[in-house]
């Protein structure tokens, strides 16, 4: 049995878009209970030369509504210039990814599975099909992100587990 594109991604945006919700919030709470300071926490990066923790959530949502939108228009970029968001602002726009993608028609995706799909860098650019691109470069790079703003959540002593992170899996009904 085929697996649909669309359960591929945006089935799987929307089940880490969930958890990333949940752990936010849970996170924040603990955080603020404890005086932790949250602009500490959006600026707080795992090591040195790594992007902070608001890059790895815009990132995210980048990843995913940002991505199969760039499946109907043919072209991804990198996020141009880096929003200075503050928690609630992250909280906010991975909330906006996850509703974004809720709306999205299944056949409508579906349709689009063979699209010619450009990431941009600049000058250069890396030709795929939309499937490729999504299975390829945005789940890898979407999955690396959630991982990265989890990871300095657990660093700052949030009390978070893998339940968390995965969110709600596909279970059967």
């Amino acid at each position: 049995m085929a697996i649909s594109f669309y359960d591929a991604s945006v089935g799987s945006y929307l089940q880490i878009l969930g958890a990333a919700t949940g752990f936010l919030a849970k996170a924040r709470e603990h955080l603020v209970k404890n005086g932790v300071d949250l602009g500490e926490i959006v600026e707080t990066r795992l090591y040195p030369d790594m992007l902070p923790f608001r890059f790895q959530l815009i990132s995210v949502a980048h990843h995913s509504l940002g991505a199969i939108q760039a499946i109907e228009s043919g072209t991804f970029r990198p996020p141009a210039g880096v929003p200075n968001l503050d928690y609630a602002g992250l909280e906010k726009l991975v909330a906006e990814a996850r509703t974004g993608l809720s709306a999205y028609d299944r056949a409508k995706l579906e349709a689009l599975e063979n699209n010619d799909v450009q990431f941009k860098l600049g000058e250069r650019g890396m030709p795929f099909v939309a499937r490729d691109f999504v299975l390829s470069f945005s789940l890898p790079n979407f999955y690396f992100h959630a991982t990265t703003a989890y990871d300095i959540l657990r660093m700052k002593g949030a009390p978070l587990g893998k339940r968390d992170f995965m969110g709600m899996p596909r279970i059967k009904a």
